[in-house]
């Protein structure tokens, strides 16, 4: 199983992109999908209900991880 080793934000601080341990520069909504299926491990998804319905969010925050680009 792979894991998250890199990540990429915007302007905004918002997470964009992942990169696993195999090397792959993934979305964050396909990371979602992978965390679900099991296909990454050691992260959790959380599920969200607001006024716009329901989201998925990756818990984690990645502080600690390096960007995928310097």
């Amino acid at each position: 199983m792979e894991q998250i080793v890199a990540v990429e934000r915007n302007i905004s601080g918002d997470i964009i992109s992942l990169k696993t341990s195999n090397g792959r520069v993934i979305s964050y909504r396909k990371a979602i999908m992978e965390i679900q299926t099991g296909m990454i491990e050691g992260v959790q998804v959380e599920e969200n209900i607001d006024q716009e319905g329901i989201s998925l969010a990756i818990i984690d925050t990645f502080e600690s991880l390096p960007t995928i680009y310097n």
